[in-house]
């Protein structure tokens, strides 16, 4: 048997998913797909192993990239949600200021009391968030927030910067929107993927079962023309 021969196509010609990840040729003839009874089958295995190292790799990457994903999307839903916090307190103290001197007559002694205590220890302006913020794993500080229109975004790489508020909500919705869907093409080409290396184990299979049966049909034949032999 020749084992000079070029291994018969793996993939489907033209077929791939979106991203490009190539689909596995499902074997249903070996024998016509091997190219006759006496065909080598030794490189089409090896074939056949390279194409399955190949899709593990990819399905390998894409489990780093999903679980990276979901980890990093609530942290970006957190993100968002606070400056989105922030605005709405900036918005809502603006809001307030613009109707105070207009609705002043209609407090009462003890509204116009906390107002001057309101004014007296923050000079006017709105009183400061108390919250808690992340140094690291499992280790949080205590924090005053004031009424800003800034924010400072980690953006990677050791990387941050400023933003007024709107452009920072703007820039988290579209990094949440790109990440949802980088999320959802990688859960549908993991599927993918792991549909062709399924594939690909039955071809192995199928390939080394008929090669199995050929064989022992071979020493067979063998063994009955020597007996034949023999007796004639």
């Amino acid at each position: 048997m020749s084992t000079s021969k070029t291994p018969p196509d793996i993939i489907q010609e033209g077929e791939k998913n979106p991203r490009g990840i190539p689909k596995a040729l499902f074997i249903n003839d070996v024998e016509e797909y091997l190219g006759g009874p006496d065909a080598a089958v030794e490189r089409v295995l090896s074939a056949f192993q390279d194409a399955l190292a190949k899709y593990r790799y990819m399905d390998s990457n894409l489990t780093q990239r999903r679980r990276g994903l979901e980890e990093k999307i609530p942290d970006i839903k957190k993100t968002l949600s606070m400056v989105e916090f922030l605005r709405d307190r900036r918005e809502g103290s603006k809001a307030a200021t613009g109707s105070g001197a207009g609705d002043s007559d209609d407090l009462g002694d003890d509204e116009l009391e906390d107002e001057d205590e309101h004014d007296e220890n923050h000079g006017g302006k709105p009183v400061p968030v108390r919250t808690t913020f992340e140094l690291a794993d499992t280790l949080y500080a205590e924090a005053e927030l004031e009424e800003t229109d800034t924010v400072y975004l980690w953006l990677g790489a050791n990387v941050m910067l400023s933003y007024k508020i709107p452009a920072a909500i703007e820039l988290l919705k579209s990094k949440l929107e790109a990440a949802n869907t980088s999320l959802n093409n990688a859960i549908e080409d993991l599927e993918f993927i792991r549909e062709q290396m399924t594939v690909m184990e039955v071809n192995t299979a199928r390939v080394y079962n008929w090669d199995v049966k050929r064989r022992r049909e071979k020493r067979e034949k063998e063994r009955l023309s020597g007996e034949g032999a023999i007796e004639a």
